[in-house]
């Protein structure tokens, strides 16, 4: 099968936009050029004011004024259920594609399959990792496997639980079946969450070092900016809140004291402590458990603190490691690590 009858009426791609034309003209200039072609482009223009939705409709992109900056994930659940499609890429309108990026995210993606991502670079770089797969701590925070490091020597595809919000390939009826992102969160930790229910759900996805895509990161407010550490703030209780049952925040109560204060460390480092604080405030208000008992995703997050401390070089995480203790949240020891090897 040749590459145009591989994606032939399978992908739509769903882009949402604030400002930044000139990123997402770069974007689609690389969408223009993939050896498999997209079906559709939709652009969710979150009330832009720059002509990013101009800039799209001239690219030949179906534009949806979403008639104010709404957030990510109400972009996004608006363009998927548009799309009529098996398969949904979302994009952030900062990234840029290899030409091969959705060939290789499809040719890894058989039945068992519920979603794909590949290897994100910094943007004007060759060799530094700006993302991969999400990993997610007993503290609520998660680390984008790889972040900061050199490109590993693996090219082997892998099986993972999250994929990220970035540049990643999603089936349309896993989205379908659990409802897409919670829009809840508005903007940042909506496809950490959307993961998290796919494994409690036992859906995983694949991961293709591969494909491969550069991301400018932050490009709208800057990574430190306050209202991007407000957001992250909140999105990290909320995420407890969720997803964690009783038990499992009463098993996870210490690392979650410290993964919290600690991320606030660094936010005070960045000159955003106050915005980490208003954030854990707006979240602690309205903080409601309704998370269920799940036994995968107390599986997921001792496996994932098993690869975090493997792999991860950030000063966070050793402090975090050396603070919260064993990794631990009472799931079964048995069986291997949902990341690489489980069935899906």
């Amino acid at each position: 099968m040749g590459p145009s009858a591989l994606g032939a009426g399978k992908v739509t791609a769903v882009i949402p936009v604030h400002n930044r034309a000139d990123l997402l003209a770069r974007l689609l200039e690389t969408m223009a050029a993939q050896s498999v072609p997209f079906s559709a482009v939709v652009a969710m223009d979150n009330d832009s004011t720059d002509g990013a939705g101009d800039v799209a409709r001239n690219f030949g992109c179906r534009v949806v004024a979403m008639g104010g900056n709404l957030g990510f994930a109400r972009a996004v659940n608006a363009g998927w259920r548009m799309a009529s499609t098996e398969w949904v890429a979302i994009l952030n309108s900062d990234v840029e594609l290899d030409p091969h990026w959705l060939e290789q995210l499809l040719e890894e993606s058989d039945e068992g399959v519920g979603f794909a991502t590949g290897l994100i670079l910094r943007q004007g770089t060759s060799d530094i990792v700006d993302g991969t797969y999400d990993l997610v701590s007993r503290s609520g925070c998660a680390w984008r496997v790889g972040y900061g490091q050199a490109v590993p020597a693996s090219k082997d595809p892998a099986r993972i639980g999250i994929a990220s919000g970035t540049a990643s390939l999603f089936r349309r009826s896993v989205l379908e079946q659990l409802g897409g992102f919670d829009e809840r969160y508005g903007s940042y930790m909506e496809d950490v969450d959307f993961g998290l229910r796919c494994v409690r759900a036992g859906i995983g996805g694949t991961y293709v070092p591969a494909s491969v895509a550069w991301h400018h990161g932050s490009a709208t407010f800057g990574r430190w900016d306050a209202r991007v550490v407000r957001l992250i703030s909140r999105n990290q209780m909320m995420l407890v809140a969720r997803l964690y049952d009783q038990e499992l925040i009463r098993a996870c109560l210490w690392p979650i004291f410290v993964g919290q204060v600690l991320w606030g460390a660094v936010a005070l480092r960045h000159g955003a402590g106050l915005a980490w604080f208003a954030g854990k405030w707006e979240a602690l208000r309205a903080f409601r458990v309704e998370g269920t008992k799940s036994e995968r995703l107390r599986k997921f997050l001792d496996d994932s603190e098993i690869e975090i401390r493997k792999e991860s070089r950030d000063p966070y995480w050793r402090w975090y490691f050396r603070l919260a203790g064993r990794s631990s949240t009472g799931a079964p020891a048995a069986g291997p690590p949902i990341t690489k090897d489980a069935a899906l």
